[in-house]
């Protein structure tokens, strides 16, 4: 005589990941950075990488309301590779009731082919014109313009970073990853875009973040 199903077949696996089907999108999206703190130095909030595999490694438990407290446990890591980042531009936000809206970008006049082909489906076939009069109009005085009304409006500030696929011998995408990357810190935002100005053009390091 059977029981009721719940007992007999039990549903497998968590609701909570539904539904269980290939991501649209592969790249993580930061849903919010850390809250600003003044007292703080300039910093970025964010990196990038790429899953490289798993393993696992033997750590020590410190809960003292556990049983097992200082005592070891196996557990699963996951492995990612973090190649640096390259800065090319930054964004100012200024604050609405609906929230943040971007005042204006500052982008840099040197682009690779690693952030532009991401403009492009098939960049052997295309002409390849992606910011080339961005790059033809580019003047030093409008780009300082930029950067005082950025100083003098904006209340958040984020630079425009792009990954480096190129960098790894193991993988065939040739497309960077663009994403904005909050700075916190600093006692006002003409510090912030100080800090950003210094790394436009310039790569970043996991180990300058975290």
């Amino acid at each position: 005589e059977m029981s009721h199903r719940k007992f007999e077949a039990p549903r497998h696996g968590n609701l909570g990941f539904l539904p269980r089907k290939r991501t649209r999108k592969h790249r993580g999206k930061i849903r919010s950075f850390p809250k600003d703190d003044a007292s703080k130095p300039c910093h970025l909030t964010a990196f990038a990488g790429w899953k490289a595999g798993m393993t696992h490694v033997a750590r020590e438990v410190h809960r003292p309301t556990s049983r097992l407290n200082k005592k070891e446990v196996i557990e699963a890591v996951t492995i990612i590779e973090t190649p640096p980042l390259k800065v090319v531009g930054l964004v100012g936000y200024i604050e609405t009731p609906r929230g943040l809206r971007a005042l204006t970008t500052v982008w840099t006049n040197n682009l690779s082919s690693d952030f532009k082909r991401r403009f492009y489906k098939n960049w052997y076939s295309s002409k390849k014109k992606a910011f080339t009069k961005y790059v033809k109009d580019y003047s030093q005085d409008a780009t300082d313009l930029k950067f005082k009304r950025i100083e003098r409006y904006c209340s958040v500030v984020r630079v425009i970073v792009h990954t480096q696929p190129s960098l790894l011998k193991n993988l065939d995408n040739k497309k960077g990853h663009i994403m904005e990357i909050q700075i916190n810190g600093g006692d006002s935002v003409a510090d912030k875009v100080a800090f950003a100005k210094e790394r436009i053009d310039s790569d970043i390091r996991i180990n300058e973040i975290f």
